[in-house]
């Protein structure tokens, strides 16, 4: 399993990924909102200052965590670049080539 954090994370290198890979494309694309949705197990660590984390769940293990518990989220992101020098963040634009197997 992962931490929710961790698939957000991995989202935004991604994306970022992209970001560089459209830098002076003619034909880019606006980023409009992201929405993820997962299956996420809730655990509670021990202790005074223990916390709770959401663990992404893989499709077909839901009956793995029957005694924990499970919750759907969905989290909708909308992604805007903030310039070095901290100016008004902007909406993204990515491009780049086709990779094999993208659909």
């Amino acid at each position: 399993m992962i931490e929710l954090s961790d698939m957000i994370r991995e989202l935004r290198q991604q994306l970022s990924t992209a970001l560089t890979d459209g830098a002076g494309e003619a034909l880019r694309f606006e980023l409009g909102p992201v929405e993820l949705e997962a299956t996420v197990a809730v655990s509670r660590e021990a202790g005074a200052d223990g916390k709770v984390r959401l663990w992404v769940v893989d499709a077909g293990a839901n009956g793995k965590y029957a005694q924990a518990q499970t919750q759907r989220v969905t989290v909708t992101l909308t992604p805007k670049v903030v310039p070095a020098g901290g100016d008004t963040a902007r909406t993204v634009l990515i491009a780049g080539g086709e990779v094999d197997g993208e659909r």
